[in-house]
């Protein structure tokens, strides 16, 4: 039975977790997003969190090493990287990323920083979607409704894609050209409710009383 077990996990065991967080939270109006308190952690050390949580390799980009973002994940057991090319926008974080872990990876989750809502429980349900369709080059996890969000597993076959995408593409080429991409529901809106306005943050912390 141990054997069987490690057969069954063997196709989510090689997996990083990419958080891109080098972004400039212009919408804030001079605040930053992912320093906001959720259940007073600042927002970034919370995703992070949940993503250590799955027991993968998780690493963030941020805008620059002495970065109050950094600085809000001392002490955790990840790897901090800060890259030029997210001077261009998301999708060249998710470039620079993508080349910087080249061969260190069969397949990379890209977990958004401001999805406050998701659960480390999400993060291992779209995990787990790798073993229910192991064929596939995308797993993706949807709304309840079945509206496409994140995270989204990336296997190695498409890295070579991420070369070509620029500005605030977040990887939405790559997903277009995966020939399998496997949909995995999770509950609510979490996949989707990103925070990017102080407005946004306002109705979220009324909605949830967090």
């Amino acid at each position: 039975m141990p054997d069987e077990d490690q057969n069954l996990n063997k196709d989510r065991m090689d997996v990083v977790i990419f958080i891109p967080a080098a972004g400039q939270s212009s919408r804030m109006r001079g605040a930053d997003k992912l320093l906001e308190l959720v259940d007073g952690v600042p927002l970034i050390r919370a995703q992070v969190d949940k993503a250590l949580a799955t027991g993968k390799r998780v690493v963030v980009a941020v805008p620059a090493l002495d970065h109050p973002r950094a600085a809000a994940l001392s002490g955790l057991d990840i790897t901090l990287i800060s890259l030029p090319e997210s001077a261009e926008g998301l999708g060249g974080t998710l470039r620079g990323a993508v080349a910087h872990l080249q061969g260190q990876t069969d397949r990379l989750m890209i977990l958004l920083a401001d999805l406050p809502d998701l659960t480390t429980r999400d993060i291992n349900t779209v995990l787990d979607g790798i073993n229910q369709a192991p064929e596939a080059q995308v797993w993706r996890g949807v709304t309840q409704d079945g509206q496409p969000g994140h995270p989204i597993v990336f296997d190695r076959s498409l890295f070579p894609l991420f070369a070509e995408i620029k500005g605030d593409d977040g990887g939405q080429a790559v997903v277009k050209a995966a020939k399998t991409v496997h949909l995995i529901p999770l509950p609510d809106q979490r996949a989707r409710c990103d925070l990017d306005t102080p407005e946004d943050w306002a109705a979220w912390r009324e909605r949830t009383g967090r």
